[in-house]
């Protein structure tokens, strides 16, 4: 998938990327802890992002299955 988000301008799979370097950071564990506030919150952000991406495709994949008869 390949739309922006409207947040970030961000395709889904820089946000992924992005989401797996945060996580790669923090469980380091040598991030101090002001830092890895900060990137708790902005992998929240991403991770929120990602998964609506992930929601919109699941719905238009199901709008596209015929009904069961």
């Amino acid at each position: 998938m390949t739309d922006q988000a409207p947040e970030d301008g961000l395709t889904y799979e820089a946000a992924r990327e992005q989401l797996v370097e945060v996580v790669r950071q923090l469980e380091s564990g040598h991030v101090p802890l002001s830092e890895s506030m900060a990137l708790w919150e902005r992998g929240e952000k991403l991770a929120t992002q990602c998964q609506a991406w992930l929601d919109g495709a699941k719905a238009k994949i199901d709008a596209a299955r015929p009904e069961p008869e």
